[in-house]
């Protein structure tokens, strides 16, 4: 009896695209897609043609599925202010941030920025309100002052599964200097 001939994406006829190398081939467990199952004494003719394009003329080609990027949070504590503030003062502080980017010190009872605050830090509104309404004059500085850093930011991709985030990102890193190479080309050929 002849046993179902099953063609897979990692048939040696069939190349995936999504293996680096033959040694990454071999360590995977995928057993690639199914394509057809061919009974016995069916054979199947078949003409494809791979053609490779860009996101910017169809989405089936963009290999992110989330990019997003947020600024960086610069957090500074004004000492001298939080300490004219009660333990429950500060407490209160650290309780308004729903982030939770701030924490008492144990030790001394100061208030200090967690270790992660720059991952957290979204939102500080609720931050600012509490400390407003802490402060003895509305001129008086900030206990906690939060603001955007103007040269740096958090940068996040997220991958659909067909190039790693890192690869994308390095990519796209090579297309924008190759196409800011080109605009500084004519920029100087518009000088000459």
């Amino acid at each position: 009896t002849q046993l179902r001939e099953k063609q897979i994406s990692n048939n040696i006829l069939v190349a995936p695209a999504h293996f680096l190398n033959e040694e990454e081939q071999d360590e995977s467990h995928d057993e690639g897609i199914s394509i057809v199952k061919l009974g016995p004494g069916q054979h199947l003719k078949l003409k494809a043609i791979a053609r490779m394009g860009i996101s910017k003329e169809h989405a089936k080609w963009c290999p992110v599925a989330v990019a997003t990027y947020r600024f960086w949070p610069v957090i500074t504590i004004n000492e001298e202010a939080c300490n004219m503030l009660t333990l429950e003062q500060k407490q209160e502080l650290v309780e308004a941030c729903p982030d939770r980017i701030l924490e008492l010190d144990e030790f001394t009872g100061n208030l200090v920025q967690v270790e992660n605050a720059y991952e957290m830090a979204t939102f500080t509104e609720d931050l600012k309100v509490a400390q407003e309404a802490m402060k003895k004059r509305p001129e008086d500085d900030d206990f906690v002052h939060v603001v955007q850093s103007t040269d740096r930011f958090v940068f996040s991709v997220e991958s659909t599964g067909c190039m790693d985030a890192e690869d994308i990102l390095l990519s796209s890193l090579r297309v924008l200097k190759d196409r800011l190479n080109y605009l500084a080309a004519e920029v100087e050929k518009l000088k000459d």
